[in-house]
Order: structure tokens, then sequence, then C-alpha cells
């Protein structure tokens, strides 16, 4: 299944499987295990797996995750947005503004490869010294590139009762996020019929 950096940081706000909500990032060490689990979406020059969080970074990795899930509910109207966000959300300019803002800090320049027995090819080198500013840069960028591709039109808030995740549909027909969410929604509409007939029954005697 296809990953996209912005999707794995809006996800960090999930179902704790107890009724509740969990935040991954939470606290610096949680945000030091998120960035180790995500290695292999970042680029070389991010090394997140050797990044140890502390306070500042987890800020700004929250507010990057805020302007994320802001633009997500944007996405996904008229349809309600994740239940995690239809009390409390950044405005979307707001949104669009710090995403263009954190990625602009970083300058990245292409450079020309050229192997003698292989094709040109560019790569992108960043000119930036300090780690954070090309790691949140860079969560920052994959957001706009996220947002601007193709995958957007499937982005859906997952309607499973308890569940707060985005996802990418994969298929048509595909209405929550996982099916171990499908099944709670389909016990729940269950109940739920059980009840209005149980409740009719009620009233006709």
């Amino acid at each position: 299944m296809e990953r996209w950096p912005a999707l794995e940081l809006a996800s960090t706000i999930r179902h704790d499987g107890d009724g509740g909500v969990t935040d991954d990032l939470a606290t610096p060490h949680g945000v030091t295990q998120w960035l180790q689990a995500q290695a292999d979406l970042l680029p070389d020059h991010v090394p997140a797996g050797e990044t140890t969080a502390d306070e500042d970074l987890r800020t700004q990795i929250v507010g990057l995750r805020q302007a994320v899930r802001a633009l997500f509910a944007r996405a996904v109207s008229p349809a309600p947005p994740s239940a995690a966000d239809s009390r409390q959300l950044m405005p979307a300019d707001q949104a669009v503004a710090h995403l263009n803002t954190v990625a602009a800090r970083e300058t990245v320049v292409p450079q020309l490869v050229w192997p003698p027995d292989g094709a040109p090819a560019v790569r992108l080198l960043s000119t930036e010294d300090d780690p954070t500013v090309r790691l949140t840069a860079f969560l920052a960028r994959a957001a706009i590139d996220f947002l601007n591709g193709p995958q957007l039109s499937r982005l859906r808030a997952c309607s499973a009762p308890r569940c707060v995740r985005y996802f990418v549909k994969s298929h048509g027909r595909q209405e929550w996020c996982k099916p171990s969410c499908g099944n709670r929604a389909r016990a729940a509409r269950h109940y739920r019929r059980r009840r209005t007939a149980a409740d009719g029954d009620s009233h006709s005697v």
C-alpha cells in the first residue's frame, strides 16, 4: 500500500482502540519514535532515523500536522471532516500560509548528475545546514505535493465509529480506512436497525 508523509503525519492522531483518541506526537519521545518509523519515506538529506526530538521540534511538527489536517478537512468537504477535527480547526488560509512559510525555510537547488555509463538525471541539493529545518521543510513540501496531487480527489475521512483517520481510497467502493473499521461500522448499523425495530415493536403494543 502506498504511503504519503502528509497522510502519515495526519494519522498520528488516531483511535486508541478503547473508545478514545491518542496522539502519537504528545511527547518528544513519541515524535522521535514516529520519525524513526518514517525513515524510509524521507530523503537522504533528512536523517530522521538519527534525530532525537526535543520540545521545540515537537511543537513545529505538531503545527504542521494542524495545518495538514485543516486542509484535509477542507479537501473532503462537503463531507464531514474527521471527528477529531470537527470542533477546532486552523483556518484554511492560515494553514496554507503556514505550509508555504515552513517549506520556504530551506533552499533546495537542482544538480545535474550524468555518470559516464548512464543517463543524465537531476537531484535536489539542500543548502541548509540545520537538520531540523531540513526535516520540517521536507514535511511541509510533502504536504504541498500531496494536496496538489491526483490522490487528493480520493482523500476521505473514515466514518467508522470512533475512527479519526483520513485515508486515500484504493478502490471505488471503499468506505473505511481499514477492514476493522468496516466491521465496526457494519456492527453499529446492525445494532441501530435492531434498536429501531425493537422501538417500533414496543410502540405498536
